[in-house]
């Protein structure tokens, strides 16, 4: 029986990585899958780096890795945060993030995607003009995949926690966000994504065969606090809101 642990938007938080694998060791994963947003953020992204090699996990780019290594010297400028993520980092992580894949066929059965099949800055489960994020249509959701029919779609990028049925049959998962509970974004409307608590997420796929599979979304406890600190040494106090309660604003 192959057991998944779908891990997403880590976002440089080590401390919530480490609980996280060790919860998800404890219930049996045989293998890692990232969905990407994996090092930027203001706390520990070489330390994060380090504990995800020893993973042999399946991995693809997100839209905030491809931030880090497309970054122009105005934007690394204007920027503190992304200034100390490439000093903490180094040349050889930001050289292994230019190989990740866009998206990634696991299996017959599982696709990978960050956001959608076609854009990892587009949401594939919610739309946001009300500032809150509600689930889209069917068909929306459907139109958004672009003909992809594999029946398993793991996709990241909203940090919130949701497994979807579609009128197809096929299921939508999206873990969660294992380092960052919540945040606030003005693109392409402002809104938040919240949890309510800082607790790290991630999901747990198990196939018994091709046809029969369980998912269980699991939030497990770790040190925030830690996190948060790491974060509040770089001003970003914003970041210290997020993590500490699972609240955007």
């Amino acid at each position: 029986m192959q057991k998944y642990a779908i891990l997403s938007d880590i976002h440089s938080n080590s401390f919530a990585l480490k609980a996280v694998v060790a919860h998800a060791r404890e219930q049996g994963a045989t293998q890692f899958i990232n969905l990407g947003d994996i090092l930027y953020g203001p706390i520990a992204p070489k330390q994060t780096y380090d504990l995800l090699q020893s993973l042999n996990a399946v991995t693809i780019c997100g839209n905030q890795d491809r931030q880090i290594f497309q970054a122009t010297q105005s934007e690394i400028d204007s920027n503190p945060t992304m200034q100390f993520i490439l000093d903490d980092l180094g040349d050889e992580p930001i050289s292994w993030m230019k190989t990740l894949p866009f998206d990634q066929q696991i299996s017959n059965n599982i696709y990978a995607c960050h956001g959608t099949p076609n854009d990892d800055l587009v949401y594939l489960l919610e739309e946001t003009r009300s500032g809150l994020p509600l689930l889209r249509d069917d068909q929306a959701i459907i139109d958004l995949l672009a003909g992809n029919d594999s029946p398993i779609i793991l996709c990241g990028h909203t940090h919130i926690p949701r497994c979807v049925e579609l009128s197809t049959g096929q299921l939508i998962i999206n873990p969660g966000s294992v380092g960052m509970p919540a945040y606030t974004d003005d693109e392409p409307y402002l809104h938040s994504m919240e949890t309510y608590s800082p607790l790290a997420s991630y999901a747990l796929l198990t196939g018994a065969n091709n046809t029969q599979w369980n998912v269980a979304l699991h939030k497990v406890s770790y040190d925030f606090a830690a996190a948060a600190e790491l974060a509040a040494l770089r001003e970003r106090h914003d970041w210290v809101h997020f993590l500490t309660t699972g609240r955007g604003r």
